[in-house]
């Protein structure tokens, strides 16, 4: 527990106001003595470990610079040392990073000492001590993965839920500002819109190693939280539509950096699981939004849902500021070399994050932040695929919040609570997939990659096959059994079903891409987002008047029309994927 509050901003709060007293890392402790593979990697002359104060009143306790090559390993052998390769030396997802992971978790056991790596130019690249380091977030307990796993999906459904929770209050927004219904929705609408454009800004943030992934979700988060007080007061309606805009862009980070810190703290083998959590959780918050909202607005009025916002916000900052830990390996290793440096007033002892962010320019970060995503999308057809599809039936989801008004109270009598109850459709069938995931990844995909390796990239597109044919089916089902002469429980199971496919190529996707593209994967995510997000928006604002004079049953119909391409689509990616990648200037083949 020391550990992980040391590690959130409350933590690091408390050591900068004391001075680094309160909650010290080892390398201000005492009694701590550097690492022999250190020593013996700075001067290999030593053939002992010198004992160092952690005090740097003075350079006495310096440790020489004698020479810049690297230390043979026979040197480092007959100290007991090995040479273990580290995850950092490879690609973030790769054949090669998986085969060092799997070497990895079976020294854990144990330990065994990592040797830093040592430049031509004499600088000694700071890892970690030892396969079973503590401060490596791959090496954590499985409880504490778990709790920060948790942490980082209630902070995804809570944002997610911000968005829906509206759709509830826009009968009294027409009301109290006099608008019409198209223009109700745009509360809804610019605040999906904009937590697709934050990622573009917060995704290379924290990927910066002195900045790290914990500064960006808590200095946003308090700003989304400050601006739900004047969402729920504001009296005019333009300020009702930039409230909420800025709402979901600070909101925006969860929606995009949860998948990174999952990769941190998991191993390519089992990272699909905290994934699965994560897109439950991000369907589950636009499900779970109306019925929450639905019985206040009605006992009380439409702002009700908006001051439910403030208080589901404000224990989740609590939560973050007081037990979310760092997980991003750059940006640890970065203060673990600044550590070391100060303890032994040796400048030669420098992390890798440190020299790579030295050579990072604004230009190029936003090169890779705002264009890569649209070059590769115009340039790679199956990143074009990608992005539309899941545009498509991501923007199909949000048509719900205007569709289930338009079907359940007249053919059904459903009142504003009960609308609210509908939408746990949504959620069941999210349910149903995870479960129905997380059985494909034990009995199956786990197994063979174990046996096999990762395999073809295509080969995650699996569940994705079936995935597509689900989406049509699931939404045939809703607009054509959405009749007052049949139970209303029929067209919910067409939703149920459209959920599960959604679910399970989502899924699929997220680990194809990182997969194919390991280079640009976070530039890719960052992307999609934005694609999938504005076509939201629209579909939010072109819904309710497609369904109007077109019906249900044909607007749905329309949709599902649509979505049916994309089976065509995901079995031309699964088909002739490799081919496309050998043939791609971005991807991995």
């Amino acid at each position: 527990m020391k550990d992980l509050i040391r590690e959130a901003p409350l933590g690091q709060a408390l050591r900068f106001v004391s001075g680094n007293r309160l909650f010290k890392y080892p390398e201000e402790e005492p009694n701590f003595d550097i690492p022999i593979q250190y020593i013996t990697q700075l001067d290999p002359e030593k053939g002992s470990k010198p004992t160092l104060s952690n005090s740097n009143t003075s350079n006495s306790h310096a440790v020489s610079d004698t020479r810049s090559s690297n230390t043979p390993d026979s040197d480092l052998e007959a100290l007991g040392i090995k040479r273990t390769k580290s995850r950092a030396d490879t690609q973030p997802y790769s054949n090669e990073r998986f085969e060092v992971e799997q070497q990895l978790s079976l020294e854990r056991t144990k330990t065994t000492p990592i040797v830093p790596k040592k430049t031509s130019d004499g600088i000694v690249l700071v890892d970690w001590y030892t396969t079973d380091d503590a401060a490596n977030p791959q090496n954590w307990t499985s409880g504490k993965r778990g709790f920060v796993t948790f942490l980082l999906c209630a902070y995804t459904w809570v944002v997610y839920t911000g968005s829906s929770i509206y759709a509830a209050s826009e009968g009294g927004v027409m009301s109290q500002f006099s608008v019409n219904p198209t223009e109700a929705v745009l509360p809804l609408s610019l605040y999906v819109l904009a937590y697709g454009i934050g990622p573009l800004v917060f995704a290379p943030l924290s990927e910066i190693p002195s900045i790290g992934r914990n500064p960006v979700y808590y200095l946003t988060f308090i700003v989304f939280f400050a601006l739900s007080f004047p969402t729920a007061v504001v009296n005019n309606f333009a300020g009702l539509l930039v409230l909420r805009f800025l709402q979901g862009f600070f909101g925006s980070p969860a929606l995009a950096n949860a998948g990174a810190s999952f990769s941190d703290m998991y191993s390519l083998l089992y990272v699909p699981y905290p994934l699965s959590w994560w897109v439950f959780s991000a369907w589950g918050g636009p499900a779970l939004g109306p019925l929450m909202a639905g019985f206040a607005v009605a006992a009380e009025n439409w702002r009700w849902s908006l001051w439910e916002i403030v208080w589901m916000a404000a224990p989740m900052l609590v939560a973050l500021l007081i037990l979310l830990p760092e997980t991003s390996t750059p940006n640890i290793l970065l203060r673990r070399a600044q550590r070391l440096r100060k303890l032994t007033g040796n400048e030669r002892l420098q992390a890798q994050s440190e020299i790579d962010q030295k050579n990072m320019k604004a230009s190029s970060i936003l090169v890779e932040a705002l264009i890569k995503p649209i070059e590769i999308t115009i340039k790679d057809p199956a990143i074009f695929f990608v992005n539309i599809y899941t545009a498509l039936f991501y923007g199909i989801y949000y048509t719900f919040f205007e569709v289930f008004p338009l079907v359940f109270p007249p053919m059904y009598g459903f009142n504003l609570g009960q609308i609210g109850l509908a939408f746990l459709a949504c959620q069941i069938g999210a349910t149903f997939a995870l479960l129905i995931y997380f059985a494909y990844l034990h009995y199956y995909m786990i197994p063979d990659n174990i046996t096999h390796g990762l395999r073809a990239q295509e080969h995650r597109l699996v569940p994705a096959l079936f995935g597509s044919f689900l989406l049509p089916i699931g939404l045939f089902i809703f607009g054509w059994t959405a009749n007052p002469s049949i139970h209303y429980v029929v067209p919910l199971i067409g939703v149920i079903i459209f959920v599960m496919g959604t679910f399970f190529v989502l899924q699929s996707i997220f680990v194809y891409v990182p997969l194919s593209y390991p280079q640009y994967a976070a530039s890719l995510f960052a992307g999609n987002d934005l694609v999938r997000s504005a076509m939201a928006a629209g579909s939010i604002v072109y819904a309710r008047p497609l369904f109007v004079n077109e019906g249900i049953g044909r607007g749905v119909s329309v949709l599902a029309g649509l979505s049916t391409l994309g089976v065509f689509g995901m079995v031309g990616l699964y088909v002739f994927g490799a081919r496309l990648r050998a043939r791609s200037k971005f991807a991995q083949a």
